[in-house]
Formats: structure tokens, sequence, C-alpha cells
């Protein structure tokens, strides 16, 4: 039944992906553009592309994804999109009025070799562009990388607003990588507590978490505005928040207006949490607030009560890098084992990293960078594990193995609720923690013979 026909012996594939563990680039620049405020994104090739992107965004967060689409038929895959594009703008800006129009191209239109900073220009030069207004574009071809290089390039894009007066705001730039809105939201709560002043972009919190008011509005109240883009360069420093996501846009900053940048692990869990406010802590020059203090008090006191339930539970995990890296760590820290670690991104950095975050594990660590959920699934044939972490697409397996799912991760289809809560930070890792427990208590209770089936633990 379901994957059941998956086979124990693993053999070598170099040309062949089975159930990939990512999607394509133009959702994670989909995902990015929607963290600008007032901002259209623009998917530069036929209308079925758009629409796949759109309904896996739409079916994540139950919240209608809007986008345009440059609409190819045979003729514009075969002699270029340019007219289609500078007809869209026209269209886009006279009907629905958005503040950016944020392109990103797809395998029809990388394929036929569209630049869309020469059409940009010429869209400008033929007054289709509103003053006032904003196109921007990111190349993001489906037959390389995943969401997260096509999240990573967007972000980069974003830079292009910065501008330099001379004059420090005493802002710092968090870009906070491919995370849920209400990880966004917490991040800038965190900074807020340590007394930070932030300019946290994109920021998709307000947009696909927003409340059901009753009123339409086609651009959300949430989002970066231009203004703090343009400040961006302005800033003090910048936090990038995972290497994957956001360092590219970070590292761009530094080098085109010279604010200092320092690339961070996504704060999951403990230890990245604590170097994220230490970094804050360090900026602000001021001292930890005690709030925060008691938060992490909070995580540390459920990691230390539950501890037992933790010791040495083999965990697979599937997910994007800089996600995995962090959760890796958490999961080491607590005394649980994660011994199957499957990325559908290219990167043997991450294979690395994972190695020294479990270099003192008491067993052997199955890693691979660019896998996907086949293999993981061998693996875990080949050494079971008592946990699974991993988006939707992992309950075939979980149901296969018999073994209890976490969901975490992008996309989660078959729940609800991922982005209203968020697991960044102290907070954050209370919240992980309660999924886990309730999944290993769950399953000891359904194990348990009569005599062990207590009722407190």
């Amino acid at each position: 039944m379901l994957l059941r026909h998956t086979p124990e012996e693993i053999t070598e594939r170099t040309a062949l992906t089975i159930n990939p563990a990512k999607t394509c680039q133009p959702i994670g620049a989909m995902y990015a553009a929607l963290g600008i405020h007032g901002c259209l994104p623009h998917s530069h090739g036929s209308q079925g592309c758009c629409a796949y992107h759109r309904s896996t965004l739409t079916r994540h967060y139950k919240e209608p994804i809007s986008a345009a689409s440059s609409s190819f038929t045979e003729g514009a895959s075969v002699f270029g999109g340019q007219a289609n594009l500078l007809q869209a703008i026209n269209n886009i800006f006279t009907v629905y009025k958005p503040d950016v129009i944020a392109v990103h191209t797809t395998c029809l239109s990388e394929t036929i070799g569209d630049d869309l900073k020469q059409i940009r220009k010429k869209a400008i030069t033929e007054g289709k562009i509103p003053e006032g207004k904003y196109v921007i574009g990111a190349s993001t071809p489906s037959y390389v990388g995943s969401h997260v290089t096509g999240f990573s390039t967007m972000v980069k894009t974003m830079t292009e607003f910065a501008e330099s007066t001379g004059k420090k705001n005493g802002k710092v730039n968090i870009i906070p990588g491919w995370v849920e809105p209400a990880d966004m939201a917490e991040i800038k709560r965190m900074a807020k507590l340590i007394g930070v002043d932030s300019i946290v972009f994109p920021d998709t919190s307000g947009v696909l978490d927003a409340p059901l008011t009753g009123e339409y509005k086609m651009f959300p109240d949430g989002g970066t505005t231009v203004e703090e883009l343009k400040s961006s360069g302005d800033s003090v420093g910048t936090l990038a928040l995972g290497e994957w996501c956001s360092a590219a846009a970070a590292r761009e900053l530094d080098k085109t207006h010279k604010v200092p940048c320092k690339v961070l692990d996504m704060p999951f869990g403990l230890k990245a949490t604590d170097r994220f406010v230490d970094a804050l802590r360090t900026i602000a020059g001021v001292s930890v607030s005690d709030e925060l203090a008691y938060e992490r008090g909070q995580l540390v006191d459920l990691i230390s009560d539950m501890h037992q339930y933790f010791y040495h539970k083999k965990v697979a995990i599937a997910g994007d890098p800089d996600q995995l890296i962090a959760m890796t760590e958490f999961l080491v820290s607590i005394d649980m084992l994660p011994v199957h670690i499957i990325t559908g991104t290219p990167g043997k950095k991450f294979e690395e990293r994972i190695r020294e975050i479990t270099a003192d594990m008491p067993c052997e660590v199955n890693v691979k960078a660019k896998g996907d959920l086949f293999l993981l699934h061998q693996w875990m044939k080949n050494d079971p594990v008592d946990l699974l972490i991993c988006n939707s697409y992992g309950k075939y397996m979980a149901r296969d193995e018999d073994v209890p799912l976490v969901r975490w991760g992008f996309p989660i289809l078959d729940r609800q609720c991922h982005q209203y809560f968020p697991t960044v930070g102290y907070k954050g890792g209370l919240r992980l923690l309660e999924k886990i427990l309730d999944r290993l208590l769950d399953r000891k209770e359904r194990d348990d013979p009569e005599p062990k089936f207590e009722l407190v633990l």
C-alpha cells in the first residue's frame, strides 16, 4: 500500500529523482515577493506554471494568493515573451495599481533567453511604469536549484531598492529566510524586546496570516514597505538568518552600500536562538531583557523536565537546508539522534555542516543534499527511527513504516495553523517540543501494555 513498493536495497542514482524533497524556484520567488507591501508577484511564463505556484502556496496557507502571468503561448515560447511582459506591466499598473511588480522567470522564458533587465528598461522608456511605482525581476528557472534558491534570488533582488544617504539610521536589517509569517512576527517581537529598531525583509506577517474582517483588500496591510527597503542601505548592520536563504542579499548590501553583515543560523531551538539574541544584544549595546530571559528559562525547564522522553530517540528529517541545520542542532542538544537527514536543495556545505553538528553522536548519520524522499524512505527501512519530521509528503512514509510524524517545513497541505504559531525563538522552541512530545507520548500510550497505561506521566 502507498509506498510499500520502496525496496530496502539502495542503488546509486545519478539522473533520477523519485519523490523530490523540494519544489521549484518560482514558488520561492513568489513567496518572497509577497513579503513586500503592495507587491504583486508576476510569473513570466505560461498560465499553467503560475497556477501551479499559486495553488501550492494557497494550499499551504489556506489563503488566496494573488499573482499575474505573462500567459505564454506557442509564439512567446519560440520568439520570446517581451511583448507579453510589456503588455502585462501596463495592464497590472492600470487595473490593480500595486506599488511593486516582482517578476520571476520560469523555464519557458529562461530557455528562450528573455532578459528581464532589458525588458524593464524598455518599459521605463515607453512610460509603462508610472512614477513612484517599481518593477523588479529575478531569474528563477525551475530546472536548477529549488524553492529555497528562488527565494534567495528574489530577496537579493530586493536590495536594489536600498539607497545610501551617508547618514546611518540606527536600524538593523534582519533577513529572516524562508519561515512562516508567525516566525517573522516573532523575530520582530524579539528584536523589539531587546531594543533594536529593525527592518525585516521580506516580511509576510500581516499578509498570509491576516484576519478575516469582511473587508476586501487587494493588498493586505503587512509586508516590508518600499521606504523601509530604501532605508536598508543606511542601516548599521544586517543579520542574515540562514546561509541558503538570506546570505546572498546580506552580502549584496555589504558590497553595494557598505552595510556590514553577519550570517547566523535560523533561530530554531536553544543554541541558535541564543546566538541570534546575542547578536542583537551586541548591536544594540544593551542587556537581554528580563522577558526574553524568562522565555529562555521556560524552554530550558521543559527540556529538563521531559528529557527522559527525548533521550536517544532516533529521528529522520527532511526539509530545507537552513531549517535542517538549526533543527539538527536542537535535536542533538536535547540528546535525540537525527540519523537520516535529507534536503532537496543542492549544496555540499550542507552535508559538511550536518556532519560537524552530529560528530559526537553514538551512531552513524546519513545525510544527503540534493536527495529525495525515496532515499530517505530506504534509509528508514534499513535503520528504523522513532520519529519522522517532514512536510506533508512524509505522511506516506510515516504510515508505511508506522512512525509518528511531526509536520514541519514546506509545504504542509493537510494541516492548519502553522502560519499562526511561531517555531523560531524560545517561544517557538516550546511549540516544537510540544509537537514532538505529543507524537512520542501518543505512540508510547498506543504501545504500552495495560499495566503501564498511566494517567499521569
